[in-house]
């Protein structure tokens, strides 16, 4: 048994025995990986978990979601923040129902056109929804791989991709990148390991995002609200500029002082 099937083989084998229940693992459908996916960004899985189940409660396909209204919308991904994401969603929607007949397309050039889908988003959906061989690198699966293989911890991206790649088994990409990071969540983590994150999450409290958040929560409770009023509530010396974001991003109308949703 070579390096590579050794190390298929033990991350498999706990896998089996000891992989988490978690409610997108129980679908192919390119839907609900999508939804899974980008809510799982920047946000703990415990956390998810409901909000991913009240989402396909109410929207359960492309075609719900692309026809939904956005305060529905907004309600249904609030607490999750990032709430432009949401909105993303919507519009990504949009183009699968009316370019590709409610299908997600199953080639990364297709998959990295539409909005809010970067290379990691492609490779997750096309590893989890298609079983198609690509490497899906996060945070877990580039710790496990650098701790497994003894690799240096400033490996170049380009060459660990091509390393993740190489050591996917023949038709299991599905299993063998859900076991890699409960493996890396569970059992080579950053404190055992040392290894650091690449990214960490900037501070929420006193940030625009918790800014924007809180503006959202109290538009879906009383639809429109002064700038004097946010002004009082969130004293953020960045606040107009927020509020102009938050239009250009489509997400509400900010006109003479006063904000709303938008339809």
């Amino acid at each position: 048994m070579n390096k590579k099937q050794k190390i298929q083989t033990k991350i498999l084998s706990w896998y089996a025995k000891n992989k988490r229940d978690l409610p997108w693992r129980k679908t192919t459908d390119p839907y609900k990986i999508l939804i899974s996916e980008v809510m799982l960004q920047q946000t703990q899985v415990d956390r998810v978990i409901p909000y991913y189940e009240r989402w396909l409660k109410q929207f359960p396909d492309f075609k719900s979601l692309a026809k939904a209204e956005k305060a529905m919308l907004l309600q249904h991904w609030s607490g999750l923040g990032y709430n432009n994401r949401a909105l993303r969603l919507q519009q990504l929607a949009q183009i699968i129902t009316e370019r590709y007949h409610n299908k997600m397309p199953e080639n990364e050039e297709a998959l990295l056109a539409l909005p809010g889908i970067g290379p990691y988003t492609a490779h997750a959906i096309l590893a989890f929804a298609f079983n198609k061989e690509v490497p899906v690198l996060d945070t877990n699966i580039r710790r496990v791989l650098i701790h497994e293989l003894k690799l240096k911890e400033n490996t170049e991206p380009e060459r660990l991709r091509k390393i993740a790649k190489e050591i996917i088994p023949k038709n299991k990409s599905r299993i063998w990148h859900n076991a890699l990071m409960d493996y890396g969540a569970l059992i080579v983590t950053a404190k055992k390991t040392g290894i650091a994150s690449l990214s960490k999450q900037s501070k929420f409290e006193g940030s625009p995002r918790q800014v924007r958040g809180a503006i959202i929560r109290l538009l879906l409770k009383e639809k429109k609200l002064s700038l004097k009023r946010i002004q009082k509530e969130f004293p953020h010396p960045q606040l107009k500029t927020i509020v102009e974001k938050m239009e250009k991003e489509g997400m509400v109308n900010f006109n003479k002082d006063r904000i709303q949703l938008r339809n």
